[in-house]
C-alpha cells in the first residue's frame, strides 16, 4: 500500500462560458481566481483555477471553458459530486445566499451522520457543501463572505461507477482505507492528508454511461508531495498494471495521469512548485499567464478569449 498520496489536489471541469464560470466561483461562491492561463492542448480556451488564498493543494477547482461545447450526460464512469468544507452551523447561511444569487438544484441532506446541501454549477455541474467542524483550513478572506463561513476547501468527491470494487481496490493501493458504508456508497479516507481526504464510491450497476461536456468532470487529482513521491508512485502503479502517463510539465504542478477500472480519470500531481511561481501572492489570477510553447500567441489571445472580472 502506498503512503505518498496525501488528498485530493485538484479536480477539474469543463464548461461552457468563461465569464459566467469566472462569476459563479469567485462571486457566488467565493474562492479565489488563483491562476489564468490557457488549455496546453487548445490554447485558445483558457484554464481557470479556483481555489483559497494561494492555491493550497485539496482546495482548488479548474475549469476548461468551451464555448461551443455540448451539455454533459450524467451517468457512470464519473465524478458525480464534489463536496466542498465549511463550518459547522453555516449551511442555512449558504441556503439562503444561494437563494439570493439564482443557484440552482439546491437541497438539503445528510450522508454518513454530515449535514449537506447539494447544489448545482452553471452548466448542471454536481457540487455539495459539507459542515465539518473538524477543518482547520484557513479560507481566502477576501472572496465577499465572512471566513466563518467561508468554504475551506475540498472535502471529498463522489464516484459514480458501474461496479466500484476495483476501483475501490485501487484506492486502497493507494493508501486510502474503508471508512463506513451507506447503502450501496462506501467511503474511503486517507488518514494524515491535507482536509481533502475523502472518496465516496457509488455503485450503480443499471446506469448508463456518463457523457462528457459542459458540467462534467474531466479528472481529479491527488496530492503527493514532490517530484521523487510521485515517480514512487507512477512506477508502483506500472508495476501493478496501470498504463500511466509519463510526468507533464504543468507549469504549477508535475503531473501523471491513468484512467481507473470504473473509467475515471486519475492525476497524480505535486504540490509543488504552486501557483506563486510567476506571479506575487498578492495578484495571484489577475494576469494572463501563458506556457512557454504559448507565448507567441499573447497578441491573438489577449484579443480572442473572453474578458473577466477581477
Amino acid at each position: 500500500m502506498l503512503d505518498q498520496i496525501k488528498g485530493l489536489h485538484h479536480v477539474t471541469s469543463m464548461a461552457r462560458d468563461a465569464r459566467q464560470n469566472n462569476d459563479f466561483f469567485t462571486h457566488k461562491l467565493g474562492l479565489r481566481r488563483v491562476k489564468k492561463t490557457v488549455n496546453f492542448d487548445a490554447p485558445d480556451v483558457y484554464h481557470l483555477y479556483y481555489g483559497d488564498e494561494v492555491g493550497t493543494p485539496g482546495s482548488v477547482m479548474t475549469y476548461f471553458p468551451f464555448p461551443n461545447i455540448g451539455k454533459g450526460r450524467p451517468g457512470v464512469g464519473e465524478v458525480g459530486t464534489t463536496v466542498y468544507s465549511v463550518p459547522e452551523g453555516t449551511l442555512a447561511y449558504w441556503e439562503k445566499r444561494f437563494a439570493d444569487e439564482g443557484v440552482s438544484s439546491v437541497a438539503r441532506e445528510e450522508s454518513f451522520g454530515e449535514k449537506r446541501l447539494r447544489f448545482a454549477g452553471p452548466d448542471g455541474d454536481g457540487f455539495a457543501l459539507v459542515e465539518d467542524k473538524a477543518d482547520s483550513r484557513v479560507p481566502w478572506a477576501k472572496g465577499g463572505i465572512a471566513t466563518d463561513e467561508a468554504i475551506r476547501g475540498f472535502h471529498s468527491v463522489s464516484l459514480r461507477l458501474k461496479d466500484g470494487g476495483a476501483t475501490e481496490e485501487l484506492l486502497k493501493f493507494m493508501g486510502y482505507e474503508e471508512v463506513d458504508k451507506s447503502g450501496n456508497v462506501r467511503r474511503l479516507a486517507v488518514k494524515n492528508g491535507n482536509g481533502a481526504d475523502v472518496v465516496d464510491i457509488e455503485s450503480l450497476p443499471s446506469a448508463a454511461f456518463a457523457d462528457l461536456g459542459a458540467g462534467s468532470v474531466h479528472h481529479v487529482a491527488f496530492a503527493v508531495e514532490n517530484r521523487a513521491k510521485q515517480l514512487e508512485v507512477r512506477k508502483a502503479l506500472m508495476d501493478t498494471g496501470y498504463g500511466v502517463t509519463p510526468v507533464i510539465d504543468r507549469d504549477y504542478f508535475w503531473a501523471i495521469y491513468f484512467r481507473t477500472p470504473g473509467g475515471v480519470l486519475f492525476e497524480v500531481a505535486t504540490n509543488e512548485p504552486g501557483f506563486d511561481r510567476d506571479e506575487d501572492t498578492a495578484h495571484l489570477g489577475e494576469a494572463l499567464k501563458l506556457p512557454t510553447q504559448h507565448q507567441h500567441l499573447r497578441p491573438y489571445l489577449e484579443q480572442h478569449l473572453q474578458k473577466l472580472e477581477g
